[in-house]
């Protein structure tokens, strides 16, 4: 058993759209609440959680703040360790050019030892 204070491998999936819900910016406080306490933290964007990191984002039409910029300060706080997955990109019509902050894409297979590697998966 792990005991207090041992830092854990936190992986944060993102699977949604960053409007219409609270889960996207919810997990960007949970991301920056398990850095601030020093885990090992990487966040991952599937399925339309592409979209949170999506470059020219404008909420004005929906009357919302536009909070994707605070990805940008993620390698601020040691959040180093950003993934997407390829077939989500691709599917969305999108490139890592399209992206606000430096990805590692990686294929369906690598997603899959990426969480294997984890202590603790948070989806969101």
């Amino acid at each position: 058993m792990q005991g207090v204070g041992t830092i854990k491998r936190f992986l944060f999936v993102n699977r949604r759209a960053p409007w219409g819900t609270g889960y996207a910016v919810e997990a960007l406080d949970a991301v920056l609440i398990a850095a601030a306490f020093d885990q090992d933290v990487s966040v991952l964007f599937v399925d339309d959680g592409v979209y949170q990191i999506k470059k020219g984002q404008d909420t004005r039409a929906i009357g919302v703040k536009n909070f994707s910029p605070a990805y940008g300060a993620l390698a601020t706080c040691d959040v180093e360790k950003l993934y997407v997955e390829r077939e989500s990109l691709k599917a969305r019509g999108l490139g890592e050019g399209d992206l606000l902050v430096p990805v590692r894409v990686l294929g369906a297979k690598e997603v899959a030892e990426l969480m294997d590697e984890q202590d603790v998966i948070l989806s969101f």
